[in-house]
């Protein structure tokens, strides 16, 4: 089930505010006797009746994935966009993207790269690039259906080749793929604890799925699935704690959360029990929908499991499946260990 889940939730379109699609492949990959709904802000959720007297336990993705909207469109036919999410400009340049119009139609388009012959490239703000769909004129734009507000996506093919995979979206389509195979491990399974599915939307603008998710989950405790930004081929070696191949990362600290040290402990006894590697990561940047959920109610305590991705916020990023299958491996190890007593003690 794992590769053509992962390579379906990667080929979604679903920027941040239009992750329907993402939504239809977890209402069709949704585990028999769980119900589903969704919101207005298209976060989804997924919850089998529930067991009076367990805690409640909330098992979290977020659905979108970084993208562009159509910002207006100039006399000459050419596209200029505002990013949704983080981007850094260099990596859009010279890319293939997926445009959708106003009446759902999807269209390629290339962001606009000056070629050596008219003079050296200068560095250029996600404001100053353009997309061309192959338009020379904004009525040939219009015509398509294509105008401000329409949402753009990276175009790039999904590959596997042994333990590696290669695509878009990896942050966090990993992780909503994961979310509904934890989901299915545990179908027959006896629990201590009473598990609502979610993904929330528009993570990368923000958090602000997360913030209506976990309002009206109300959970006890929280378990957010992810792709995280590899380090490997990053900055000093020395200092590498998210690297392909060695296991889910166990976020400590970033710019959002400090992780609750006694649900870390705990989860470090159940991977140590089950040889599962784990990499503790301290990131002195980037959020999770950690941030929210810890926050939420009167304090909910929440780690954060997440595949290591290289080049995460790009067309192309490289994941590890072995990774995957080992967050999902210890993400229903915890759900099966977790009950009230302990998570009382955190």
């Amino acid at each position: 089930m794992s590769i053509e889940l992962i390579r379906a939730f990667s080929q979604a379109f679903g920027p941040p505010g239009f992750e329907d699609d993402v939504l239809a492949l977890a209402q069709q990959h949704a585990p028999p006797g769980y119900t589903t709904q969704r919101d207005s802000l298209l976060n989804f959720y997924l919850q089998k009746q529930p067991v009076e007297g367990l805690p409640t336990l909330m098992l979290d993705a977020h659905s979108d994935e970084v993208g562009l909207m159509v910002r207006a469109v100039k006399s000459d036919g050419t596209i200029v966009c505002t990013a949704l999410g983080g981007w850094v400009a260099s990596a859009l340049v010279a890319q293939r993207m997926l445009v959708q119009t106003r009446t759902g139609e999807r269209i390629t388009g290339v962001i606009a790269a000056k070629p050596p012959h008219f003079g050296k490239e200068e560095p250029a703000t996600i404001e100053q690039l353009v997309l061309d769909i192959g338009a020379s004129s904004k009525d040939e734009v219009l015509a398509l259906g294509i105008a401000p507000g329409c949402p753009v996506v990276p175009k790039s093919d999904f590959e596997q080749r042994g333990d590696l995979l290669f695509g878009k979206a990896f942050d966090d389509r990993l992780g909503c793929a994961a979310v509904l195979e934890v989901l299915h491990e545990l179908q027959g399974k006896s629990l201590g604890v009473n598990v609502v599915g979610t993904l929330s939307s528009q993570e990368e603008m923000g958090l602000r799925g997360a913030k209506v998710s976990v309002n009206r989950v109300q959970p006890d405790v929280a378990i957010c699935l992810e792709g995280a930004p590899a380090d490997d081929t990053q900055g000093d070696p020395q200092l590498c704690q998210t690297a392909l191949g060695r296991g889910p990362m166990l976020r400590l600290i970033d710019n959002s959360m400090i992780t609750n040290p006694r649900f870390t402990a705990f989860v470090l006894d159940v991977a140590a029990q089950h040889n599962i590697p784990v990499q503790q990561a301290i990131r002195t940047g980037g959020s999770t929908n950690g941030g929210v959920l810890h926050l939420a109610n009167l304090g909910v305590p929440t780690v954060v499991l997440a595949c290591p991705v290289r080049y995460a916020h790009s067309h192309n990023g490289i994941a590890s499946l072995r990774d995957y299958n080992h967050m999902v491996q210890l993400t229903v190890a915890l759900v099966q260990a977790l009950n009230q007593e302990l998570i009382a003690s955190f």
